[in-house]
């Protein structure tokens, strides 16, 4: 028998949250960007549009906006209609997308970032 394999959804990242309005936030990602349910983001200073979380940047996404509610694929345009999970939530670790090359302490002060906004990272089975 074959085995199916799914792709996470939503229900698969988001736990809980503080109401739809308070604990969303409608947002742009930068163009050239392909991101994943679950990427953690950050925002570009210059600009206020989000970008995938690099711990060692210096554009504004070395600081961790919050997490993408849904894939964004802003490879070729910007995208206006991306939502943002960006306090007072929980999510399921397992369905978190880090960086690739990301260090365990960088992960640490991510967490502990996203905590600072209300947004806890639950182990999950």
């Amino acid at each position: 028998m074959n085995a199916i394999n799914e792709p996470l959804n939503l229900g698969d990242l988001l736990k809980y949250e503080e109401g739809l309005h308070y604990s969303r936030e409608q947002v742009t990602v930068a163009s050239g960007q392909n991101l994943e349910l679950g990427a953690v983001v950050g925002r570009v200073t210059a600009t206020g549009k989000l970008k995938r979380f690099d711990p060692v940047a210096t554009d504004g996404t070395e600081d961790v906006a919050g997490i993408l509610l849904g894939a964004v694929d802003a490879t070729l345009i910007q995208r206006d209609d991306a939502l943002l999970l960006a306090r007072h939530a929980i999510v399921a670790s397992n369905a978190v997308v880090w960086p690739v090359g990301i260090t365990t302490e960088q992960k640490a002060a991510a967490i502990a970032a996203l905590e600072a906004r209300g947004i806890l990272i639950r182990q999950s089975a």
